[in-house]
């Protein structure tokens, strides 16, 4: 886990999520959270890793400025709406 601060000085934690299945292959992906709350939620799942192990590294390596840059894409991909089935 990191926490780093948004564009608005607001406290936010990375995580590292995963997904059930057989398949290992891109299993764990980034989670974000306001710090303190569990919810909202924010998944970032085409930024994939095969283990957690390479996830964890991955997210502890990371700078704050490259944390904000995947949380602003986390933001706008939650704010779109999802395309109907008709």
């Amino acid at each position: 886990m990191r926490e780093f601060n948004d564009e608005q000085g607001r406290s936010w934690t990375a995580s590292v999520g995963n997904r059930d299945g057989l398949d290992y292959k891109g299993r764990y992906f980034f989670v974000f959270h306001p710090t303190g709350e569990e919810a909202p939620r924010l998944r970032l799942e085409d930024v994939r890793w095969n283990s957690e192990k390479t996830a964890r590294r991955t997210l502890e390596t990371m700078s704050d400025v490259e944390l904000r840059r995947r949380l602003r894409s986390a933001r706008g991909r939650a704010a779109r709406p999802v395309p109907s089935a008709d």
